[in-house]
């Protein structure tokens, strides 16, 4: 059955290739972008959103309603990224990275689930990451974030049981996009050489695996199968083995060998 579907920070990415791979099994998709003029040639319908605005997300979920008269699945994918000692983290720079990748989440589902309740039925996917479900040093705020996103899906799906609404996290790994382009880099404020070359160690990691990362349509085509699911699991690890398995190393390895393990792959001996 073909949806109505909203995919937020839908301009590139992860984003733009699950929108046009949604939009071709034949659903009505809506894009989004703080600026829609960013989102060209595409098969699906650009939209204008901010989700670190309130009155931004409400003019777009009304837009959608007026032209369609309902939202069947929301895809909550709009996020960023921020690297940085958490040692000396501003609570500023902390407060910037949750309001797109967690409140943005809260935002956006707050404004479409209501209508998914009234319909009694809907589907809800929060892109999480794999660094949702481990700690990765110098991106503890993003870390963070994604989380936060785990807990508030989990209560949400417990919630909403009785109303036919479904809540799917997907976690991905490592994929090739502009995400490594676009992250901000907080800058080291401390006079320490080690800690320095430790962060810089990390961050020339973390870009090494993302510019070998897997294409964007192994994600897409993982969303269309979720959508096309009457019952999806709860929660889906997408990307390769290699890093996919972690969450499982996590669970049965000492905690001061996991946090070795870790550390050894981000440069930090």
């Amino acid at each position: 059955m073909k949806k109505v579907i909203l995919v937020t920070g839908a301009s590139s990415g992860l984003g733009l290739a699950t929108a046009k791979a949604l939009q071709a099994q034949g659903h009505t998709v809506y894009g989004t972008s703080r600026d829609a003029k960013k989102i060209k040639d595409v098969p699906f319908k650009p939209l204008s959103m901010d989700v670190t605005d309130d009155a931004s997300v409400q003019t777009a979920i009304d837009t959608i309603i007026k032209a369609e008269g309902k939202i069947d699945v929301l895809v909550n994918n709009a996020g960023n990224g921020i690297t940085g000692p958490l040692y000396a983290m501003p609570v500023d720079i902390a407060k910037k990275q949750f309001e797109v990748n967690f409140f943005g989440v809260v935002r956006v589902s707050s404004a479409v689930l209501p209508g998914m309740i009234e319909k009694k039925q809907g589907l809800v996917i929060n892109i999480g990451s794999l660094a949702g479900l481990f700690g990765l040093p110098y991106q503890g705020l993003y870390s963070a974030s994604k989380f936060a996103i785990e807990g508030y899906s989990e209560s949400l799906r417990m919630e909403l049981q009785n109303t036919g609404v479904k809540v799917v996290v997907v976690n991905p790994g490592d994929f090739k996009t502009d995400f490594t382009a676009s992250r901000e880099k907080a800058p080291f404020p401390l006079k320490n050489e080690q800690l320095n070359k430790e962060y810089d160690a990390a961050v020339a990691a973390m870009e090494k695996d993302e510019s070998i990362g897997a294409d964007p349509s192994k994600l897409a085509d993982q969303i269309c199968k979720i959508v096309g699911k009457s019952s999806p699991k709860h929660s889906y690890l997408v990307g390769a083995i290699g890093q996919t398995i972690v969450p499982t190393l996590k669970a049965i390895l000492p905690g001061g060998v996991f946090v070795k393990l870790m550390n050894d792959h981000y440069g930090i001996k």
